[in-house]
């Protein structure tokens, strides 16, 4: 049975608090998130263009990362400006259609992020245990059909979790206690039965979450084990480090999605769900550019000759 809403005579409406409770720190909140969305932007939106003028980049790692940040890009431009908008405007009322939508793109962006960080460790699993098969096996043709699985993978999980909302009631104004359409804040201001949705949600993360991190935890085991093998401590340090980039945004990543859903779903838990919120969608986005650029001697090379040419 579909979302009730639509035999309603008065229309359902969601209205984000964001940060109404702190009103003398609008302004500076603003100006704040407005620095770190144009960081965002800025740091992934570059990453693109760097690793598509440079040939010495056309490399599978590099052909993820640039995956990596477009999703980065997309996932902090479903969220920040709307966050934006409510900073400044007295009016955070959305129409439940507009919230849905939010929630969906910016959930394929979040489902996506775990399965390209899986590939990238997989890529460099490949590239250090098999380094004579690394350009056999991480073919062209591989690494597309390897990305093509990662969007179809975020895509077809956020529609799941998309229709066990719309299977919820929905009753006049709801009140969300964040600055974001996400999944707890639409899930507690249903006014009807929660098991199904909640039950989704649960296998859905669970699943994501595990699948992935399995994968990037045996590729991580397989490589240490590589490399302590190996005699010279230059190989060791070289391997190491270009695993170094990754591990980073791995462990921001899912040490931030496990706080987040292991918060328990409570009214003196909002406060700390909106934190988390903030660095799931918001920081991390802008992270992740700043982690790979200042890690990679490409990138950097790359960087200092566009400094150079200006």
């Amino acid at each position: 049975m579909m979302s009730s809403y639509k035999n309603q005579s008065f229309p359902v409406i969601f209205i984000l608090l964001g940060f109404s409770d702190y009103p003398d720190f609008q302004i500076l909140l603003f100006l704040i998130f407005l620095t770190i969305y144009a960081i965002t932007v800025t740091g992934n939106l570059g990453m693109v263009a760097i690793i598509a003028m440079n040939p010495k980049l056309h490399t599978p790692m590099y052909f993820f990362l640039k995956h990596l940040s477009f999703v980065d890009f997309c996932f902090s431009t479903v969220v920040t400006p709307k966050l934006l908008g409510n900073l400044i405007a007295e009016d955070r009322a959305m129409s439940i259609s507009t919230c849905i939508t939010q929630f969906f793109f910016a959930a394929t962006c979040a489902l996506t992020d775990p399965f390209m960080l899986a590939v990238m460790a997989y890529d460099r699993f490949v590239a250090i245990c098999n380094p004579l098969l690394y350009m056999v096996i991480m073919s062209q043709k591989r690494c597309v059909l390897l990305m093509a699985a990662a969007y179809s993978w975020g895509i077809f999980f956020s529609l799941l979790l998309t229709y066990s909302l719309l299977v919820l009631s929905f009753c006049g104004t709801n009140i969300i206690n964040n600055f974001v359409c996400e999944y707890s804040g639409i899930l507690s201001a249903s006014c009807s039965d929660k098991h199904f949705t909640e039950m989704i949600l649960y296998i859905t993360v669970n699943f994501n979450m595990l699948s992935t991190l399995m994968v990037i935890v045996s590729s991580y085991t397989f490589i240490f084990v590589t490399v302590m093998k190996m005699h010279s401590v230059r190989a060791r340090h070289k391997a190491f480090s270009t695993c170094a980039s990754h591990l980073t945004a791995v462990g921001i990543f899912y040490g931030t999605v496990i706080f987040l859903y292991c918060v328990p779903n409570s009214k003196s838990s909002w406060f700390t769900i909106k934190v988390g919120s903030i660095f799931y969608t918001v920081l991390i986005p802008m992270l992740n550019p700043l982690i790979y650029s200042l890690r990679n001697k490409e990138v950097k090379e790359t960087l200092r000759k566009l400094m150079g040419q200006k």
